[in-house]
């Protein structure tokens, strides 16, 4: 029998926990009750401090003052990710979220770029992209345009652990009950299987109709209850474990983030407005935990505040992220190393999806299969877009580097590639996050070659397109004068 939902129970608070319940609660208001069940004595892995753009979509739809965001999350602008090392040694390139160029009706700018090389144009892709272009030069400021050209994309490096402090205030504030303490027992319908009550060590009982697992890589409510299995992706992205320890701050913050590939793994270096948080991700079975550490203090670059911090994890992803009346979300749901800054996003779409297809008077399979075939497919297309970067390299310093090169890749990956290198083609997937000037951006930089480009790129002659490409140059170039040291903006915009 179907029941209708009135009551949502948030098992883990952290930045999945307090994500879902500030946006659930501002969406739904009082049509449901909302419970977050969470222990201070329980630890938060918080790996994921560098963002993509849609988050500010999430903080704007909350009503967030971007002013007092900033200042409470210790955040900083983040550009891009800029890979050093990731082809070949002591090479690099930028992942922006700005795009080069513009496009020109149904060809893309990358077709004609090909096309003025070929006529003697020397200028690099990024050259003509304005988030690059700021990004070598430590700059920002908030550019209001409808102008594509003068567009620049951005997200921000944040403290997460302060992230979904200042998120649990905004939710309490709307309404959102919070209850302190572990989590003892499971209780179940014996029918259905359904979840019905959580029952704390000090003896509350909390019931609900649909349940949230943000309780991490425990997965207590979807794993250890329900016997939902993980699919392990360890084929694909070996890395299982990682080394984090935060440092002091540079006296310049870059406005980007720092991936740096060593012999056998890569290091992340994200700038925060009171500190530098860093990591380095790696793969046991090629590197042991004290090489590991001493690859990553050899280069911090700045003095360790803290002991680091060891994290093991197992990419993949939980086959049903959603399985009667328990949905996994955040860390519980799966895990693809932080490359790309997708761990934030991942929580962000899981909760939009859920939003989307909230059951009313009952959960239905058809609402279930629809969800977790849409969660599928996002964790997909993510993981090939990470496999990419490894896959595409030219090291030969590592056993690593060389099993990452020949490894068999997805059907799906393999035939993107191909179509790029082929023809400077580019075709997204349903449900893919990364536009299409990702995709180039990566494949370019960690160095596969179109052989040919639209045939509409042909429409300009030589001289004629080599002028063009130069004034979108010049256009590019416009906004930098009015653009700030990063440090700058943030103690302007902030008031700090």
């Amino acid at each position: 029998m179907q029941k209708p939902v009135k009551k949502v129970v948030i098992a883990g608070g952290g930045t999945a926990g307090w994500m879902t319940a500030a946006l659930l609660k501002k969406v739904l208001q009082d049509q449901v009750e909302i419970e977050l069940v969470e222990s201070e004595d329980i630890g938060i892995v918080g790996v994921g401090e560098a963002t993509i753009p849609p988050i500010q979509l999430f903080n704007q739809y909350l009503g967030v003052d971007e002013k007092q965001f900033l200042r409470e999350t210790k955040a900083t602008i983040k550009l891009a990710i800029k890979f050093e090392n990731w082809r070949v040694p002591g090479e690099s390139y930028y992942h922006t979220f700005g795009a080069p160029g513009a496009n020109i009706g149904f060809c893309s700018f990358q077709h004609f770029w090909l096309h003025a090389k070929q006529a003697g144009a020397t200028a690099s892709l990024w050259d003509y992209d304005l988030n690059y272009l700021s990004c070598e030069r430590g700059l920002f400021n908030k550019i209001n345009t409808q102008n594509p050209v003068y567009e620049m994309q951005y997200a921000y490096h944040f403290d997460s652990g302060l992230y979904g402090r200042f998120l649990r205030k905004l939710a309490e504030k709307s309404g959102v009950k919070r209850t302190e303490g572990i989590i003892e027992h499971v209780i179940q319908d014996k029918n259905s299987g359904f979840i019905t009550e959580l029952h704390l060590k000090n003896g509350n009982k909390i019931s609900g109709d649909l349940f949230i697992d943000c309780t991490g890589m425990r997965k207590l409510l979807i794993a250890k209850t329900l016997g939902v299995k993980y699919q392990s992706w360890e084929n694909l992205l070996p890395a299982d474990s990682a080394i984090a320890v935060p440092s002091e701050r540079f006296s310049t913050t870059l406005p980007y983030t720092r991936s740096i590939a060593h012999k056998k793994g890569w290091q992340w270096r994200i700038p925060l407005t009171h500190r530098n948080g860093n990591g380095i991700v790696y793969s046991s079975k090629y590197m042991s935990d004290d090489e590991a550490h001493q690859t990553l203090m050899t280069n911090l670059d700045s003095k360790p505040l803290d002991e680091p911090r060891k994290i093991n994890f197992e990419t993949g992803r939980t086959e049903q992220q959603w399985h009667k009346n328990v949905i996994a979300i955040g860390l519980s749901s799966g895990f693809l190393e932080p490359l790309e800054s997708t761990s934030i996003h991942l929580i962000q779409a899981a909760i939009v999806r859920l939003l989307k297809m909230f059951p009313n008077n009952g959960i239905s399979e058809a609402m279930i299969n629809m969800y977790n075939a849409e969660s599928k497919r996002e964790f997909e297309t993510i993981a090939d877009f990470i496999v990419l970067h490894y896959h595409v390299n030219e090291r030969d310093d590592s056993d690593f580097w060389k099993d990452m090169r020949n490894m068999t890749i997805p059907d799906r990956l393999k035939e993107k590639i191909a179509a790029f290198q082929s023809s400077a083609a580019i075709f997204n997937d349903n449900n893919d996050i990364f536009r299409d000037a990702s995709w180039l951006q990566v494949m370019l930089g960690q160095g596969i070659q179109p052989q040919d480009y639209h045939p509409v790129a042909k429409k300009y002659g030589d001289s004629a397109l080599l002028n063009v490409m130069q004034k979108v140059l010049a256009e590019k170039q416009k906004p930098l004068s009015s653009l700030l040291p990063h440090d700058q903006f943030i103690a302007q915009f902030t008031g700090g």
